[in-house]
């Protein structure tokens, strides 16, 4: 009996000995590591995306004002001292709001806020906004290659 279970025990102990040291290979299709970083691309861009397909960023907030005049006055000085900037007037009862720009990265719009501050003499401030945006050249849409 004894003689049995010690066989066994050395047996068991062969076994294990032997599946530790096997190793496994594994061999994996090149093209899983561009598919990976076409989709971590894709992520990327829709993490910046609305529902309706629009971009989330910034823009600088010019004016908080109940008159409509001065709303639009504002965004007629805003467009005669920075042309390149597409300035927009919102009404949210009962404020008119003007904003300036359309910037993808909140860095953009603080150094374009410097810019601002310089020639305007009123404080903006950054909001988060949705905005006009089309990837540039060198940020070709993932989703299409």
């Amino acid at each position: 009996m004894c003689r049995s279970s010690l066989l066994i025990l050395f047996c068991c102990f062969i076994v294990f000995k032997a599946a530790a040291t096997d190793t496994v290979i594994i061999h994996k299709d090149a093209r899983l590591d561009v598919l990976t970083a076409k989709q971590a691309a894709v992520n990327k861009l829709t993490a910046k995306m609305t529902s309706n397909g629009q971009y989330k960023g910034f823009r600088l907030q010019v004016l908080n004002s109940r008159s409509r005049d001065e709303a639009f006055k504002a965004k007629s000085d805003l467009l005669q001292m920075f042309p390149d900037q597409k300035s927009y007037v919102l009404f949210q009862s009962p404020y008119f709001k003007v904003r300036i720009g359309n910037f993808y990265e909140k860095a953009e719009a603080i150094s374009f806020k410097s810019q601002l501050s310089k020639k305007y003499p009123q404080n903006a401030y950054v909001v988060e906004d949705i905005i006009e945006y089309t990837p540039g050249e060198d940020e070709e849409d993932p989703a299409v290659n």
